[in-house]
């Protein structure tokens, strides 16, 4: 450890701490269908007096069957603590098993996805390498009235481009 803050509070004061969300029981999506259950919130956040805080919220998910979930609003909490939250977010779901044919394709569709957007970064930066970039540039730095600026800002984008365009010059 670097550095550790202790900070003093007083018995009547309310604070405001990230409480571990631990599940209990085995929904019945898992146990009879093959579901999985999945923690969407590992912690929450609850307010309350340092000695009415635990050290972790338990909730029961033995009722879950696939596509439930237990939402913030519906977890209970200890008295004199409150859950500080949207009510709506869900905190533990039953999703729906996936099969190996059903990753399978979506794996595969990643992968060509990513392989198409390598393609695509390199198109731009080709065009942005023949000068179409600082062509721009050049464009609206007159427009500023400064004319002593422009023109340095131009010609060292110009060397830039006259060193790639050159080589094309040629070829044509």
């Amino acid at each position: 450890m670097l550095h550790v803050d202790f900070h003093e509070i007083a018995e009547n004061e309310k604070v405001t701490v990230m409480v571990p969300v631990d599940t209990v029981g085995e929904a019945a999506g898992v146990k009879t269908d093959g579901g999985v259950l999945e923690n969407i919130r590992f912690r929450i956040k609850a307010r309350g007096l340092a000695k009415d805080l635990p050290e972790h919220i338990v909730v029961d998910v033995t009722h879950l069957k696939i596509g439930e979930a237990i939402h913030l609003g519906e977890i209970q909490a200890p008295p004199g603590v409150e859950l500080i939250g949207d009510k709506h977010v869900p905190v533990i779901a039953v999703a729906a098993p996936r099969t190996e044919e059903e990753e399978a394709p979506e794996a595969a569709e990643a992968a060509a996805g990513a392989a198409g957007e390598v393609e695509m970064i390199k198109e731009k930066k080709e065009e942005g390498e023949e000068g179409a970039a600082p062509a721009k540039g050049a464009e609206k730095a007159p427009a500023k009235g400064a004319a002593a600026a422009p023109a340095k800002g131009a010609e060292k984008a110009a060397p830039a481009g006259e060193k790639k365009a050159a080589p094309a010059e040629k070829k044509k």
